[in-house]
């Protein structure tokens, strides 16, 4: 490649309109054009004059149209999806550092750490992005001690598992699916009788629901292993020991997920909650609430799409 010399040939090279990447990368998240659309406030046809003027500047068709108007992307537009998600991150780290207020504090922020590390990361790195100079105090402990930590007003803003919200408080509802039961890859302790338990101690709502279930099935089981974290209850699912529960759709390596036909009962839906602190530090509370939701909301559409 010939090298670049003089201002006159740097003058030449084609710029990329972030407003164009934006809309790009909104379609190809979303898969649809139509969610593309609502999720930056315009129409489905300036969308799609964007994609297209897009495409004509770069010589490349990145999407695809397929049946019920499903989107796929060509080699181009996986490879522009990449690129553009790291330009945009950048775009907005710039401009939030030269143009949005100068911020500072420390957020309390809780979770129980059976969301923490599928959730937080993402959340995290958004919210430095966006406000490098707060801090961020995260505590991982159970829901049930979450909840009085919201309420002795030592948390700004906690998630929490649906069931253990103080009672007429208000709150966001992030994510709703099936509970769903959980085994070893290698071993069958799901096939044991009395089936062995590993379960979060009796005041959380998954231990309720498991074990209701079990009851109203006729199905033998017995707490084998109590533990107030997710990794806890992991160990012995890993070792063959026993089964447990989770409303997250993705195991560690080594579990899997109890299939329809190995005949245990259908669990509840769950929820997982946003609720603010009764005096939270504003407005980098609300700021903080607002990257979650988002997150939650991509994760929701990624599993549709799934599904």
């Amino acid at each position: 490649m010939a090298a670049i010399n003089n201002t006159d040939d740097m003058s030449q090279l084609a710029t990329l309109d972030p407003d164009l990447l934006r809309s790009f990368a909104f379609v190809a998240e979303e898969r649809s054009f139509t969610r593309a659309a609502e999720r930056v406030g315009r129409t489905q046809s300036a969308i799609s004059m964007q994609i297209q003027r897009l495409e004509t500047l770069l010589g490349q068709k990145l999407l695809l149209r397929g049946k019920g108007g499903s989107v796929q992307l060509t080699p181009h537009g996986n490879f522009l999806l990449d690129k553009s998600r790291e330009l945009l991150a950048m775009n907005d780290q710039i401009w939030s550092a030269f143009r949005a207020p100068a911020m500072h504090g420390t957020l309390r922020l809780g979770s129980p750490d059976d969301y923490a590390l599928r959730y937080l990361p993402t959340i995290l790195k958004r919210f430095a992005d966006s406000r490098p100079g707060v801090d961020v105090d995260v505590l991982c402990a159970p829901s049930e001690d979450l909840r009085e930590r919201l309420i002795s007003g030592d948390l700004d803003l906690t998630l929490i598992s649906e069931g253990s919200e103080p009672p007429r408080w208000p709150f966001t509802e992030l994510w709703r699916g099936k509970l769903l039961w959980i085994t070893s890859e290698r071993h069958a302790p799901h096939r044991q009788d009395p089936l062995p338990l590993a379960l979060a101690h009796k005041g959380c709502s998954w231990h309720a629901a498991a074990i209701s279930a079990l009851e109203r099935a006729g199905r033998r089981s017995r707490v084998a292993y109590t533990s107030g974290t997710q990794v806890g209850t992991h160990a012995p699912v890993l070792a063959g020991l026993a089964v447990t529960v989770s409303t997250i759709s993705w195991v560690p390596e080594g579990l899997r997920i109890v299939r329809p036909d190995e005949n245990l009962p259908e669990l509840p839906e769950f929820g997982i909650l946003l609720v603010k602190g009764r005096s939270p530090n504003q407005p980098l509370t609300d700021i903080l609430a607002a990257h979650i939701t988002e997150t939650f909301r991509q994760e929701m559409s990624r599993q549709q799409r799934a599904a």
